[in-house]
């Protein structure tokens, strides 16, 4: 499907996430072990929120991370304190640049790995559940950026929880119509420049991996070869789809049907259930 990992803390560089861990983001654009697809080629994107800036900045492409020059010249330079970045491997949706990841609605970011089966089958009813007003705003044709659309119509601005919550069981719901078991399969990320939710939930609850760092503490005292000199503040933390690197104690997995929230010096996590809509 697609990996992806969510970093908030003190600004650091892109590219000490995206490049030098040895499993990084990069890496498992050609290499990933944790997904359905070993490459993750079909087009990539990174969102970062800036010091002032009302919205979030969006870079894009549709060819492969692993061979990017301008990404890899961005994330040498770019230093954020909240960023998403996100390597697609498409589940049948067109390989073009607005149907990759992270999308953008106003100060809010939302990427997403998984699928919606069956998804041509439900597109048009879903897509008719978006708010007018936000229907011009789809850019893509995948099912990812219309179920961001959704949770924005069912009011991801004012609960983000329950909005993700009311979309999966309208996505549920409308599957049953149409004859689909098991509809959805998701770890999804999302921000609003303040705080950062993740969730793993799928129908048939087997979902994709998901997993958070351990707090910055335990990590300079179980590795400080690695985090003794990373200028991580104590609330850093970092979700991923897929662990960047191989060290005891560094991941811990999100359970199935769970979402996470982290804002500044603040970690939970809460058992997750669609709501009928």
């Amino acid at each position: 499907m697609c990996r992806w990992l969510t970093y908030t803390g003190s600004p650091i560089a892109l590219e000490r996430l995206l490049y030098e861990p040895e499993n990084s983001l990069i890496d498992q654009s050609l290499h990933a072990r944790y997904g359905e697809e070993t490459v993750n080629g079909d087009g990539f994107g990174v969102g970062y929120y800036g010091d002032g800036a009302l919205t979030p900045a969006v870079f894009k492409d549709t060819k492969p991370a692993w061979g990017d020059r301008n990404l890899r010249e961005l994330a040498r330079h770019v230093r954020s304190s909240l960023f998403m970045a996100h390597v697609r491997a498409s589940s049948g949706t067109a390989i073009q640049q607005t149907n990759c990841h992270p999308f953008r609605y106003g100060s809010w970011l939302w990427m997403h790995n998984g699928a919606i089966r069956g998804f041509g089958l439900l597109k048009r009813d879903l897509v008719l559940a978006v708010d007018p007003d936000l229907f011009p705003s789809i850019e893509g044709s995948t099912d990812s950026e219309v179920m961001f659309f959704l949770a924005l119509t069912l009011g991801l601005r004012e609960d983000p929880p329950g909005a993700v919550a009311r979309m999966v069981g309208l996505v549920e719901r409308t599957a049953g119509v149409h004859g689909v078991d098991d509809p959805l399969q998701m770890s999804l990320s999302m921000s609003n420049g303040e705080s950062v939710w993740s969730f793993r939930y799928s129908s048939d609850g087997r979902s994709r991996s998901l997993f958070h760092s351990a707090n910055t503490q335990t990590l300079r005292h179980l590795h400080p070869e690695v985090f003794g000199a990373m200028e991580l503040s104590d609330d850093a933390r970092i979700v991923v789809s897929e662990p960047l690197r191989d060290l005891p104690g560094l991941w811990v997995e999100v359970p199935e049907s769970t979402y996470t929230i982290v804002k500044p010096s603040f970690f939970d996590m809460h058992p997750f259930k669609p709501v009928a809509p």
